[in-house]
């Protein structure tokens, strides 16, 4: 077991308190380990609470200005007090689940351009501190990875990973912000879109992916983007042809421009819609609803039971709990939104 110890004192003649993480990636949804090592001060003192919280540096909506901001994703309350004495050093181990939804800060074992980071908070008799952030490597589920790899194999180069503020209505996302990957559109696409932007927002039973072309002015509808939705099993990640299954979205994207229509987003503060999986077969079912920018207008359900229209991205308020398929289920429970068994997390932010 190898650590990696980041000291931080809370305050002259205090007690001190590092964090330390295992050294392999997590996953989303997944087990969070280390461990917690405190030294006491110069005078016996009362612990009263240690907390843990999940950092993420989350940079403004492309275009809109301003720079990247801290944003806690989830804060995990570990369970029990007790007295730490005068220059006592104690270690405490700690295992707590992650959001579903929490971002992947690596792909294929190469980092990518997004800060995750834990910090620990001591709050004892007379004393309230935190400890350094210490970097959390985040590996993506096997769904997450077949269909960047796939898209990747279709011709959508990597570009960019960024975190943006914001809450997608009708879905069941828990966490104040999402992860956005941008693609550089494969050849034949080049002329209809700018870039592929592709958004993941996991739960205990699947993924919901969602797919959005940012296209050039001219083409197709004003030139606005182009949204579909997918959900997706955690058991078809191994399952799915994950080439095939990519390009029928894109090109259902690209083909059903001409349908009714929402509007489009484009960003923070902009229309998605959420529909169900397709059937399994030997071609994927299509299972899209797409939004152009005709103007607000009825969309005809993609599949049986596709969700209601969507009409923005709340700034700051909860995003209404998705309903998502039978087939995959979200039963929403505290332990599988990342929050610790023994004592839920406190504040905003919890997943």
């Amino acid at each position: 077991m190898v650590f990696t110890k980041v000291p931080a004192p809370l305050g002259r003649g205090g007690p001190s308190l590092d964090t330390t993480l295992m050294p392999k990636a997590a996953l989303p949804g997944g087990s969070l380990t280390g461990q917690l090592q405190l030294l006491g001060g110069n005078a016996d003192c009362d612990i009263d609470r240690l907390t843990l919280e999940l950092v993420a540096q989350v940079g403004a909506a492309p275009g809109a200005g301003g720079s990247a901001s801290e944003a806690v994703c989830a804060r995990f309350t570990l369970p029990g007090s007790f007295r730490l004495g005068r220059r006592e050093q104690r270690s405490l181990l700690f295992d707590v689940r992650l959001p579903w939804e929490t971002p992947v800060t690596e792909l294929s074992g190469a980092a990518l351009d997004v800060t995750l980071d834990v910090r620990a908070e001591l709050t004892a008799t007379g004393t309230r501190g935190r400890s350094d952030l210490v970097p959390l490597r985040v590996a993506p589920l096997p769904v997450q990875d077949s269909l960047l790899a796939a898209l990747d194999r279709l011709g959508f180069g990597f570009r960019s990973a960024r975190l943006e503020h914001g809450l997608i209505h009708g879905t069941s996302q828990r966490l104040p912000l999402y992860q956005v990957f941008g693609l550089a559109p494969a050849p034949r696409h080049a002329a209809v879109m700018r870039e592929l932007q592709v958004t993941f927002l996991a739960n205990p039973g699947g993924v919901e992916v969602i797919l959005e072309a940012d296209k050039p002015d001219g083409l197709f509808a004003h030139g606005h983007g182009l949204l579909n939705r997918h959900l997706v099993s955690h058991g078809d990640a191994d399952r799915r042809d994950w080439d095939a299954t990519a390009e029928v979205w894109v090109r259902q994207m690209v083909a059903s421009h001409g349908h009714h229509s929402l509007p489009a987003p484009s960003g923070p503060g902009a229309a998605r819609r959420r529909a169900r999986p397709g059937r399994r077969g030997a071609e994927p079912t299509p299972s899209t609803a797409t939004a152009t920018d005709h103007g607000p207008g009825p969309v005809p359900p993609a599949d049986e039971g596709a969700g209601d229209p969507v009409r923005g991205v709340a700034g700051g308020a909860q995003a209404p709990a998705g309903e998502p398929a039978a087939d995959v289920p979200y039963d929403g429970s505290p332990a599988e939104r990342g929050a610790v068994t023994a004592a839920p997390g406190e504040g905003a932010g919890q997943a």
